[in-house]
């Protein structure tokens, strides 16, 4: 069998689950999620297994420390996977609700309810406890899913689906409707994003280069998701202490993830005061700070920023710095260089956090937090299938809602449209 029909033969699996799998009762969906989240807790010692031979391989590969973490598992990062499974059972359940109807001068009436995309492709780097994430929240939305992982995590993704597809097939959920394409030729992807008729909608997550990859080359419906070049803006009204505070945070708690802060604007009355106390602080951390011109006067150990650095998601500890003159200029720096993902301003002035707020585009404006709140688990949501840069459909951190559609039921008795009778 070939890749391509090996790829079909799954797509279509899905594809036939995917019906059934809608219909199915709220409380069998969530007795799944239960149920495979307390496989994730049995059988760990079989993912960390599977896990640590590939975090061997890619070390020998010569990975950057920021793929290593986002692909390592250890006892806490499965226990999350489980307890974001509870959580999202525990859910209110997206489908069947109604949000309009209306009955017509003509006696029609019309409903609109929430239903399931169907079959869900997710095309991803790294990161297994993604794939958890992913299959409960689609489950949970009565999805069917395809999933294509990075090949670097291929023995973990087995392991997790393996051990998900078990419990989810055992507690009533639809044979076929979770999927993994566990091979390593790219070629999958290329046949993935063509699968029109099987796949409803893909959504990718990881770096630039593959979400352009996929919008790109599929015939498939996408949801950009993922690329992060966030902004932190200490404005002159900000409390120093605090501001701080969230920067460390932003960009050292977790600097792999792509709400991560990048760059650091300061307005110009701040700047003397703040950087070399940040400076102190981030270097003890061991960031490497880039700065501009004026950034340099200040922190003359700094390297000199360039053009490319404005539009960089390091993915490590690399804070790009540029002092501003006022909000505006704050504003007009984050519109052009940023991915539309997460903004923040440090600042005691509510008619600047105001402005920020409205004038700023991107997904979540933060006054006075940092960046890295911007995730499903944080939002309420249980999970994340991945945080959506985009405008249509949806936009920022997708849960279960994002990933249902609408249906209308029109009743009525015996309407036509043609004027005449028929006799």
């Amino acid at each position: 069998m070939t890749i391509e029909q090996e790829i079909h033969t799954q797509a279509e699996a899905a594809k036939a689950a995917s019906y059934p799998l809608a219909a199915l009762p709220p409380g069998i969906r969530n007795d799944a999620l239960c149920a495979m989240a307390q496989a994730l807790t049995d059988c760990r010692a079989v993912i960390l297994q599977a896990n640590a031979a590939d975090m061997e391989e890619a070390a020998a590969a010569g990975m950057k420390s920021s793929y290593l973490d986002r692909l390592h598992l250890d006892d806490a990062r499965i226990e999350g996977m489980a307890e974001g499974l509870r959580l999202t059972a525990g859910l209110p359940d997206p489908l069947g609700r109604e949000d309009f109807s209306v009955r017509r001068p003509n006696g029609l009436e019309i409903r609109r309810l929430r239903v399931p995309l169907g079959v869900i492709g997710i095309i991803y780097e790294a990161r297994p406890n993604v794939t958890s994430d992913a299959v409960g929240l689609c489950i949970k939305s009565g999805n069917a899913v395809l999933l294509r992982g990075g090949s670097d995590a291929l023995r973990s993704n087995r392991a997790v689906v393996d051990v998900l597809a078990r419990a989810a097939y055992a507690a009533g959920v639809p044979h076929g409707a979770v999927q993994l394409l566990a091979m390593k030729d790219r070629a999958a992807v290329d046949v993935m994003t063509h699968l029109t008729g099987l796949l409803d909608v893909i959504i990718p997550r990881g770096g630039a280069g593959l979400i352009r990859r996929i919008v790109e080359s599929s015939t498939v419906p996408v949801i950009e998701t993922g690329a992060g070049v966030c902004h932190v803006y200490v404005d002159r009204a900000a409390d120093l202490t605090t501001a701080l505070r969230i920067v460390r945070d932003a960009k050292v708690s977790r600097p792999s993830v792509c709400n991560a802060a990048e760059t650091l604007l300061v307005h110009e009355d701040a700047a003397s005061a703040f950087l070399p106390r940040l400076a102190e602080v981030l270097r003890a951390d061991g960031v490497e700070l880039r700065g501009c011109a004026r950034t340099l006067a200040i922190l003359p150990d700094a390297v000199p920023a360039v053009e490319e650095d404005w539009r960089t998601e390091y993915g490590e500890l690399i804070l790009s710095v540029r002092v501003v003159p006022d909000i505006a200029a704050a504003i007009a720096h984050i519109n052009r260089y940023n991915t539309g993902h997460s903004e923040s301003i440090v600042t005691n002035d509510i008619h600047a956090a105001h402005r920020f707020q409205h004038e700023v585009d991107a997904s979540t404006v933060y006054v006075n937090v940092s960046t890295r709140f911007t995730d499903g688990f944080e939002f309420g949501f249980g999970a994340e299938i991945g945080i959506s840069t985009q405008k249509l459909h949806v936009r920022g951190p997708m849960g279960l809602d994002a990933l249902t559609s609408t249906k209308y039921l029109v009743y009525g008795d015996g309407q036509v449209r043609s004027p005449a009778d028929i006799p």
